[in-house]
């Protein structure tokens, strides 16, 4: 969903109508970009939308992972080993 210039509210604007713009945000599925001074400080999004932000990084964390195991697995089939020691060198521990 785009951003339009009515998304973008200011901080004392937010105070004034915070209920209706969590209203807003909760029907319509619209998101709020909040500025103090000018800039962007905050952002109004329905609570459903950000678990499911957070349920995607933790997806993207976990598909990361695995690409590092798969990669570890192919160095392993292609002989790339470090004994104990040499990694103990390599990194200082």
């Amino acid at each position: 969903m785009a951003i339009s210039s009515k998304d973008i509210i200011s901080l004392s604007h937010a105070r004034a109508k915070l209920t209706e713009l969590c209203e807003e945000v909760h029907t319509a599925g619209s998101e709020k970009i909040i500025t103090k001074n000018g800039e962007s400080c905050a952002a109004l999004i329905d609570a459903e939308r950000l678990d499911h932000y957070h349920r995607l990084e933790r997806e993207h964390i976990h598909l990361s992972l695995l690409n590092e195991a798969l990669r570890g697995v192919e160095e392993l089939r292609r002989g790339k080993m470090l004994s104990l020691a040499q990694l103990k060198a390599r990194h200082g521990r």
